[in-house]
């Protein structure tokens, strides 16, 4: 496994990088998500749950961020999977030099998906740019309903947002009712999946929503 490590975060031009990623990752037809979301919201095991499901219909790369540490990357790469680790040395957010330069040790050629695993933050990784296609964020049944309003700018940049641990709902004060009107409030059009990526509930209907869109990728 090929690892970076992260010795400055250079922040001007970002959105300037983030464009020029994008456009290589558009010529390559290659479909791109930032997963977001808190630590322990559960980003890794969905990953995981997701690579088993197409990983037999879709060429799907991994850039895996964290601030230390290789062991998220390593579970991923267990199926298989192309993937690239960035550590951040302690910075709580990814941006798009870290991609570029990530990208620099990738085979582009013949990828269908690249999943950009952002570090687990709410905050700091809503306001960067890293060349995707949309942003997904991850929020686990543990975490609270109140989440949305608390962290609004995330669910407002998100296209699609993945309620996990459901199978945890009976046993907590969680309240889908408050969930889905305040995250409607904040955003209107964001695509939202109730999933438990411990049992595989609802992992059909997510990985079919992003082959789907890999295959609009292609058409493009």
């Amino acid at each position: 496994m090929k690892q970076i490590e992260v010795k400055k975060n250079i922040l001007a031009n970002n959105d300037q990088i983030a464009d020029e990623n994008r456009k290589l990752l558009q010529e390559k037809g290659i479909f791109t998500i930032d997963l977001v979301g808190s630590p322990g919201a559960g980003k890794t095991t969905l990953l995981e749950q997701i690579i088993k499901s197409l990983k037999d219909k879709i060429n799907l790369t991994v850039i895996e961020g964290d601030l230390y540490t290789t062991k998220d990357a390593d579970r991923i790469e267990a199926y298989g999977t192309q993937v690239i680790q960035v550590n951040t040395g302690g910075a709580c957010h990814l941006e798009a030099n870290m991609i570029r330069e990530a990208m620099n040790q990738i085979d582009l050629d013949g990828v269908d998906l690249l999943v950009i695993e952002n570090v687990g933050n709410l905050v700091c990784t809503a306001s960067y740019d890293l060349s995707e296609d949309i942003k997904v964020t991850v929020l686990s049944i543990t975490e609270g309903s109140d989440k949305p309003l608390k962290y609004p700018a995330m669910f407002q940049k998100s296209e699609v947002l993945i309620v996990n641990k459901v199978d945890l709902l009976e046993y907590t004060d969680f309240s889908m009712e408050d969930l889905y009107k305040d995250i409607k409030s904040l955003n209107q059009g964001i695509k939202v999946f109730e999933v438990s990526a411990r049992t595989g509930q609802g992992i059909n209907e997510v990985s079919s929503y992003l082959e789907k869109r890999v295959l609009e990728r292609r058409k493009a």
